[in-house]
């Protein structure tokens, strides 16, 4: 069986880390693409002559020619310009809008049968442009978000309640912005709700909620916190392994149940948009929506989520994407 073949546009930090993790775990051939010349070929040397040391066979190379891509299996595209300080997601529509532009076009001319996943901001401005330039099926076009979203949520929840974050089950919908949906009321410990735990720790329903909405509020912000902290730049370790979780589903079709920016063909009422939604992640890609009932209040956040997608999308259309 020969090696899947796996090509990264952008070779910034997000792409490094990706590179690493999927000769680490040997996923596939790598081969990272980026604009800026001999910076590609430079991260994947350094990568390459680790594989005595990981114990990895796979080759890691770089290029600066989309040509090379061609053949490949999975796109993992971050190509973009990170957030700085005080700026938000929507911020960086114009720009990055422009080089998604490009990125498609060179997508579709040298892999058109390539799986995609797109992690660059804002997200989902990003996935439908990419989907519209090359016109591929939306099975094969998706976005990473969810993954992220719901690592983030569920990692909070272990530290205040002092548990492993192996046995926390927490999914954020939405887009992937300040609108997105984390699901409290799914949210749980090996089954066991994690308000009912927050309840027994405080002893008080009106606590638990305190406590679990200022969790929410971090998850919202959570791209943001890490933004300002390190002053220049943005995520990349977090938002990397989960586009490989992404990739290893898909690769080895295990048909996980992800949370992905998927196209919704009425799903949860939204038709016609890219939204944050659990969904069948298998060889050809985004197999299936996985629907489940929302009350009113979460559908009702799900639609402003929805909505600001939505305002997103007509903004970047005015600008003439």
């Amino acid at each position: 069986m020969s090696r899947k073949k796996i090509a990264l546009i952008g070779g910034g930090q997000i792409g490094g880390v990706l590179a690493q993790l999927i000769a680490q775990k040997q996923l596939g051939d790598v081969v990272m693409f980026d604009v800026v010349e001999d910076m590609p070929q430079g991260k994947t040397l350094d990568i390459a002559e680790a594989s005595r040391i990981d114990g990895f066979d796979v080759k890691v190379t770089g290029t600066n020619d989309y040509k090379d891509i061609a053949g490949s299996d999975i796109i993992i595209i971050t190509a973009g310009l990170p957030r700085k300080p005080g700026m938000s997601r929507d911020d960086l529509l114009t720009t990055n809008a422009k080089i998604m532009k490009a990125v498609a076009e060179g997508v579709k001319a040298n892999a058109p049968n390539a799986i995609v996943i797109i992690i660059s901001n804002p997200l989902d401005a990003m996935v439908t442009l990419f989907k519209k330039v090359t016109g591929f099926p939306s099975s094969r076009v998706f976005g990473q978000a969810g993954i992220l979203d719901s690592s983030r949520f569920s990692t909070f929840i272990a530290w205040e309640l002092g548990i492993s974050v192996k046995d926390v089950n927490a999914m954020v919908l939405g887009g992937h912005g300040d609108t997105m949906v984390p699901i409290i009321r799914y949210a749980n410990v090996n089954g066991i709700p994690v308000m009912e735990q927050l309840e027994r720790k405080y002893g008080d329903k009106t606590k638990a909620n305190e406590v679990m909405n200022a969790m929410v509020s971090r998850t919202k912000m959570a791209g943001g916190e890490v933004v300002k902290l390190l002053k220049t730049g943005s995520a990349f370790y977090s938002p990397a392994a989960a586009a490989v979780t992404m990739a290893k589903s898909v690769i080895y079709d295990e048909k996980r149940v992800l949370p992905v920016c998927a196209f919704l063909n009425g799903e949860f009422g939204v038709n016609g948009y890219y939204l944050g939604v659990p969904a069948v992640v298998g060889a050809t890609g985004v197999e299936k929506v996985v629907e489940f009932s929302l009350n009113e209040e979460e559908q009702g956040l799900l639609d402003n989520s929805k909505n600001a997608v939505k305002k997103l999308i007509g903004d970047m259309e005015r600008l003439g994407f």
